[in-house]
């Protein structure tokens, strides 16, 4: 596989789980306008179940939306086209935390799959840049 063919598809994994947690902010929105979402359940903490329901959607509303933010961002700056040089790394840590942070919370209110393919994105990237630093800068 060519280093051009590897980029894109890291650039669009990176864009496509931003958007996806865009998916999740457009899901909430639609619940607190009574909207039926299917499988996808109203905000709640388990680790904070006194939460009203509006408190517990603004609170993930907020990690969903810096994650959204953070892996856009990544994505672009990955592709060269904002932050330059390797600065993106940092902010691909600290997004995949936050995501990882707003799902442990917020577990078992969304479907199955959803999480454990988010989590998936969001450990590959821990592991990418924390352990193995990868793709080289050279790429």
């Amino acid at each position: 596989m060519s280093a051009q063919t590897i980029e894109i598809a890291i650039t669009a994994v990176l864009f496509l789980h931003g958007l996806a947690h865009g998916g999740v902010l457009v899901a909430l929105f639609a619940q607190s306008r009574g909207i039926d979402t299917g499988t996808w359940q109203p905000a709640q903490s388990w680790l904070f179940p006194s939460l009203t329901a509006s408190t517990a959607t603004i609170i993930a509303s907020i990690f969903w939306l810096v994650s959204l933010i953070g892996f856009i961002v990544v994505a672009l700056s990955f592709w060269g086209l904002l932050i330059p040089g390797d600065m993106w790394r940092q902010l691909a840590v600290a997004s995949a935390i936050v995501s990882i942070l707003g799902i442990v919370l917020f577990f078992r209110t969304w479907p199955m799959f959803n999480t454990f393919a988010a989590l998936g994105v969001n450990i590959t990237v821990l592991v990418t840049q924390l352990w193995f630093y990868w793709p080289p800068s050279t790429m």
